[in-house]
This record gives C-alpha cells, sequence and structure tokens, in this order.
C-alpha cells in the first residue's frame, strides 16, 4: 500500500486530492496549520484508518515515521486575498516549507510533487503559456510574494531533482474550482457564487475584459495523480484550455443561481493578469490527461455545496 503525505491537506485542493489518493488505496497523512485550510474539508476522513491529520506548520523540521512514498507539497496561501493578507507566511511556506518537504523526500526517497501555480507567469506576454515560457513577473508588486514563492519552490524542486537525485514533478495549476472553496475565498467563483445566491452585487474587476481558464476540481486531481505516477521532472500545465472573460463567467454563475444580482465593476487590482490560457500539449501527450468536466457540469456540481454551507452559516439563500 503506497503511503502519501500532503502538505497543506485540509485546504481546498488538498482535501480532494487526499480523497482520490485513498480511493486508490494510499495511506494518507496530512499535515496542515490551518492558516487558511478547515478541518472540516477532511473530517469525513477521519473515519477511514489509513487516513490521519496533523496540524504542523511545514516551515519547522518535518519528520514522519516509516516509509513514504509520495509527498505532495500543497501548502500555501492560494487566493490573492489570502497572501496579500499573509505575505510573510506565503513567501516563508513556498522557499522553507518546500525546503523541509524536500528533506522528507530526499530521506524517504519518496517522490516528491510540487504544486505550483500559473501565476509564475504572471502577467504574460505569450499566449496561451507553454511550459517553455519564463513569465512576465513583477517581483515587488503585492502579488510577487506568491509569484516569486512559487517561482523559487520551482527552483528548489528543481535543484534536490539535479544534486540529490529526488524524483520530481511539477504541476502548474491553472484556475480551479469546486465544492469546499471558502465563501470568503476572494477567488471569483466563491465571490460570483456567493453574491449570487445571497442577492447581492456581483463585483468585477475593471471592465471584466481579463481572461481565464477554469479547472474543475476532479479533472484537476486526475491530472495531478497521473502526473505523479509518470516520469515527468519538470513543469506540466494542467488546466482547462477553455478561455473565457470574467465578466462570462459571472454571467454563466448569475444565469446558473437564476439571480437578479447586477454585475457591478470594481478597480482592477495592481498586476492583474489580463489573460491565462494554458497549453496543455505536454499534458496530453505525457500523462494522456484532459479535462472532462465542462464548465456548465462543474459549476452544477459544485452550486449544491455552497447553498448549504450558506444556510449553515445563517445565510439564507433568496428563494
Amino acid at each position: 500500500m503506497p503511503r502519501s503525505v500532503i502538505t497543506g491537506g485540509a485546504g481546498f485542493l488538498g482535501s480532494h486530492l487526499a480523497e482520490r489518493l485513498l480511493a486508490e488505496g494510499h495511506d494518507v497523512i496530512v499535515l496542515d496549520n490551518l492558516l487558511t485550510g478547515d478541518v472540516s474539508n477532511v473530517e469525513p476522513l477521519f473515519k477511514d484508518k489509513a487516513f490521519s491529520f496533523v496540524k504542523y506548520d511545514v516551515t519547522n523540521y518535518i519528520h514522519v515515521e516509516g516509509k513514504v512514498d509520495f509527498i505532495f507539497h500543497f501548502a500555501s496561501p492560494a487566493s490573492p486575498k489570502d497572501y496579500l493578507d499573509y505575505p510573510i507566511q506565503t513567501l516563508k511556506v513556498g522557499s522553507l516549507g518546500t525546503h523541509k518537504a524536500l528533506g522528507l523526500a530526499k530521506a524517504k526517497n519518496a517522490v516528491f510533487l510540487l504544486a505550483s501555480t500559473s501565476e509564475v507567469y504572471g502577467d504574460p506576454q505569450v499566449h496561451p503559456q507553454k511550459e517553455s515560457y519564463w513569465g512576465n513577473v513583477n517581483p515587488v508588486g503585492p502579488r510577487g510574494v506568491y509569484d516569486e514563492a512559487k517561482r523559487f519552490a520551482e527552483a528548489m524542486t528543481m535543484a534536490y531533482h539535479r544534486y540529490h537525485g529526488v524524483q520530481t514533478r511539477i504541476v502548474r495549476i491553472f484556475n480551479t474550482y469546486g465544492p469546499r472553496m471558502r465563501l470568503n475565498d476572494g477567488r471569483a467563483l466563491p465571490t460570483f457564487m456567493t453574491q449570487a445566491l445571497l442577492g447581492k452585487e456581483i463585483t468585477i474587476f475593471g471592465d471584466g475584459s481579463q481572461t481565464r481558464s477554469f479547472t474543475y476540481v476532479s479533472d484537476l486531481v486526475d491530472g495531478i495523480y497521473r502526473l505523479a505516477r509518470s516520469q515527468e521532472t519538470e513543469p506540466t500545465n494542467i488546466g482547462n484550455p477553455r478561455e473565457m472573460s470574467i465578466r462570462e463567467f459571472a454571467q454563466k454563475v448569475r444565469e446558473l443561481t437564476g439571480s437578479k444580482s447586477k454585475v457591478v465593476e470594481r478597480p482592477l487590482p495592481v498586476d492583474d493578469p489580463k489573460v491565462r490560457q494554458p497549453d496543455i500539449t505536454k499534458a496530453r501527450a505525457k500523462l494522456g490527461w484532459e479535462p472532462k468536466v465542462s464548465l456548465e457540469e462543474g459549476l452544477k456540481l459544485t452550486l449544491p455545496d455552497f447553498e448549504r454551507r450558506l444556510r449553515a452559516a445563517g445565510s439564507p439563500t433568496p428563494t
């Protein structure tokens, strides 16, 4: 039975990955300091004897008894709201946390998979974005704490691969959505869906012409699982190449929820990327992967979770 460690495993993505690994027969150990994660995301897994949770800050030395076959390093604030609220913690987990997790991988001779991000491309001047593109990042802008933390983490990961022979995998994750995203996450989907369900104005930044590509979480996790089991050591884009404007995305959420909310504009944040679309040629060729869940289907799968949690929070949705 393979044994896997997920740092940041109580977060949105980490918890879905934990479920998949358990379904594939892995023992799973989740490490999370709960800065932005939530135990409720993994609580249903506690009854599984193959699952264990440890509240831990992975910027400290990491010790796990026994064998470890895979380490999935997902620990990090991941939304602009979070990394603007926690800039130092974001930099520390991208640097110190990656170093400690790689140290564990080296000690255990485990496969190490880094959850990187499309943010390493910054505000791209190449479109769509291929893994060979070096990016256009402002290192001293407010978003730089996340972008540069992930770029450093990639460099550290490749150094451990080249110098220590660690088996490394790097996934560059594009915008992902699904159940368990925090209601106050700050990213487009939870913001739009919460506002629409509560009958509030739906707020977009700028005129909403900036584009994103949205991947349903089960597709992302499938790509990550395939990558971990592959021999591909360098970065691989996992994302849905279907590109749309933020205004169009807001309108789709509005239509799905049947909301009468107006879409209103707010000032565009500093260094907000104008475009974002993955080139997934490599993932198709090396992993046999491409997304299967349409945006319309994924939004329908996500909606009941948001409705339930808003009711539980005492915010009944309009009928």
